[in-house]
């Protein structure tokens, strides 16, 4: 199952999106400018194989709900998160702002 939501973080709109897959899920929260996801994200492949896209994005280890995607701190980031002032350590909402 796939489950879209907007979520609002500081007065600003964003998709949440969640995918039920065997075993685990996918949790992700996005702006048009970027994302914060679970540990599936790949933050080295971003930074090395794809680093021409410019991504901003950072992942968040340990989160079963979109709910703690939002409270969790950043474990990496993409150098383009970097440039953007999200750092690893950060609450994803607070990534999130930065984001828009």
């Amino acid at each position: 199952m796939i489950e879209l939501k907007p979520i609002e973080v500081g007065g600003k709109q964003f998709l949440g999106v969640q995918v039920e897959l065997p075993k685990t899920k996918l949790l992700a929260i996005a702006s048009d400018k970027g994302y914060i996801m679970c540990g599936a994200l790949d933050v080295a492949l971003l930074n090395e194989r794809l680093a021409e896209r410019q991504i901003i994005a950072g992942r968040a280890v340990g989160v079963r709900s979109l709910a703690d995607l939002l409270e969790a701190p950043l474990e990496s980031v993409t150098h383009q998160a970097e440039k953007s002032g999200i750092y690893s350590g950060m609450k994803g909402k607070e990534a999130l702002l930065k984001m828009v």
